[in-house]
């Protein structure tokens, strides 16, 4: 019997869905296409975004 994949890494969505003149989300700083991939990623690639991908993006944002 198979067990279902545990997916550790949630999503960053805050429910603020919108896009900057960048095309980054207002709410998660990650774009559509990004925000599209989220699904297809492993944990591994999650908490790369997590850690590192999108506190850059918040630093830049101010």
């Amino acid at each position: 019997m198979s067990v279902p994949a545990f997916r550790a890494v949630l999503s960053p969505c805050t429910g603020i869905c919108s896009l900057d003149d960048r095309g980054l989300c207002a709410g998660c700083l990650r774009t559509a296409d990004e925000i599209a991939a989220w699904s297809r990623m492993n944990d591994d690639q999650r908490l790369r975004w997590i850690e590192t991908v999108l506190p850059l993006r918040e630093a830049e944002r101010g």
